[in-house]
């Protein structure tokens, strides 16, 4: 046997340092209560957080069972670091986010930037969503400019009839009821807008969901991957004036939100009381799923006291 070389010793330093971590051990189902059952699918760890960590933050509130799930383990969304280190950083970061909006957290081995529409991870869709028995299931829309998050879009899509049938993915018992699929919102036009069925006014959590995204650090205060060492300031104060710089923009984006669909919330709230809504968030019905009506929306939103 040869002797253990220097140069495979800084081989195998490397492998395990760009090896993505182990993802931790996902939470078990949750407990037949009569309580909703949400999951929802980000590519990376942060957009579940960013499109619905306020309405995950009401649900959880009233006791139902809320999972965001990181298709990805955002191992290259770094423009200093990347490899295990990162995706180790990032799980951790998400992990803080989701215990402070009250929900159950997991990320997914599959590296960034390398998400493809195939069939196993159509089979590990639906093994989710069945896993979890979800009422509602909620996604990007395959409109949009980053591979992940399209092809999250698609798996997603993908598992809206596939959880029903039987003999796809027999080692999990298959739904007997396909979930309400929805999608987050965006402002890709082509080929199709996003139309808001749902708006739902996230002011009584809103320092809550930004007190998550400010877990979020390496994303939100440090740029992600198209940060860079600008944005890191040494001095105390002006980290403090970076802080909150970023919480005013995200506030500003749910305000922006709330303007943009105030239609929506008068739909849900009554005109009077969606005329004092300052935040909010908003999801499209996704054809391939259950259709519910305005009855069981309001089953599924119980946020929308008139």
């Amino acid at each position: 046997m040869k002797p253990f070389t220097p140069f495979l010793a800084t081989l195998t330093t490397a492998v395990l340092l760009l090896a993505p971590t182990a993802p931790a051990a996902p939470a078990p189902p949750p407990p037949e209560d009569g309580k909703l059952r949400i999951i929802c699918f980000g590519a990376h760890p942060d957009d579940c957080e960013l499109q619905a960590g306020g309405t995950a933050a009401l649900w959880a509130a009233r006791g139902h069972h809320v999972k965001l799930v990181s298709v990805t383990n955002g191992d290259i969304g770094h423009w200093r670091d990347a490899g295990g280190p990162l995706a180790r950083r990032r799980a951790a970061e998400v992990a803080r986010a989701d215990q402070i909006l009250g929900v159950t957290c997991e990320v997914l081995d599959i590296h960034d930037g390398e998400l493809l529409p195939s069939i196993e991870n159509r089979r590990t869709f639906t093994r989710l969503i069945r896993e979890w028995h979800a009422d509602i299931v909620i996604g990007p829309r395959p409109n949009d400019y980053h591979p992940d998050h399209r092809y999250t879009g698609v798996l997603m899509q993908d598992s809206a009839y596939m959880v029903t049938v039987p003999f796809f993915c027999p080692d999990v018992p298959h739904l007997t009821h396909n979930p309400v699929f929805l999608y987050y919102p965006d402002s890709f036009q082509k080929p199709n807008p996003f139309h808001a069925d749902v708006a739902v006014a996230i002011d009584p959590v809103i320092e809550q969901r930004l007190d998550a995204l400010d877990a979020l650090e390496s994303q939100f205060y440090e740029g992600g991957a198209n940060g860079s060492a600008a944005l890191l300031p040494t001095d105390p104060e002006l980290q403090k004036q970076r802080r909150k710089e970023v919480r005013s923009n995200f506030a500003r984006r749910y305000q922006g939100l709330a303007e943009r669909f105030r239609s929506a919330l008068t739909d849900s709230y009554g005109a009077e009381k969606a005329a004092t809504v300052h935040y909010a968030e908003a999801f499209e019905i996704c054809e391939y799923g259950r259709r519910p009506d305005k009855k069981e929306l309001a089953r599924l939103f119980p946020f929308f006291d008139r």
